[in-house]
């Protein structure tokens, strides 16, 4: 049975909005004020490449499917994000576009329990702000990782927004990669 775990980056001040500038928010683009190091790019790919499929909100996935299937040179990384299934959840996407894609327009928590019927591996929810929380109210949500970027920007969409559902996490590793520190968390059960 796989396991749905999301994957933010995020500032100390817990924003996740725009971190590499893409939506042209006033504050995008902070991932690249951070110092980051190696581990921060082998974390990723090892989150990716420990996943049967991914997840994603309409944005995020507009966003991957615009970069991804053009991008060249991305060798491993690339390959599995083009390659893998794609589920994204949204109510106006009707006809994506990138290979393996399906759309969920309905019962979030019905779809989400398939999923993790149908895959052994982890379901990989990246970004997808919304989606995320989303899932963490249903209480879907068995791993988190976390990018901590030391920036705070003093306002944005953040992951954890007033009127969330209480939720215990367990500390799982907490990794440095520069300036930036890799936390990984369990759901307490």
């Amino acid at each position: 049975m796989g396991e749905l775990v999301v994957t933010e980056f995020i500032t100390l001040d817990g924003v996740v909005e725009d971190p590499g500038g893409a939506e042209g928010t006033a504050n995008g683009g902070w991932t690249f004020k951070s110092d980051s190091a190696p581990e921060e790019m082998q974390f990723k790919l090892t989150e990716l490449t420990g996943s049967d499929a991914q997840l994603l909100g309409r944005i995020t996935y507009q966003g991957f499917a615009a970069a991804w299937p053009t991008m060249e040179g991305t060798g491993e990384f690339g390959e599995k994000m083009n390659s893998m299934p794609k589920y994204v959840v949204s109510s106006t996407l009707k006809d994506p576009e990138w290979n393996n894609t399906t759309v969920i327009d309905g019962d979030l928590a019905g779809e989400v329990a398939k999923l993790k019927q149908e895959y052994d591996g982890d379901i990989l929810v990246q970004g997808s702000a919304s989606l995320a929380q989303a899932l963490f109210a249903a209480d879907l949500v068995d791993e988190l990782h976390l990018s901590v970027h030391p920036v705070v920007l003093g306002g944005g969409k953040r992951l954890f927004e007033n009127g969330g559902v209480p939720r215990t996490f367990s500390l799982v590793a907490a990794v440095p990669s520069g300036s930036v520190v890799l936390l990984t968390y369990r759901r307490a059960r």
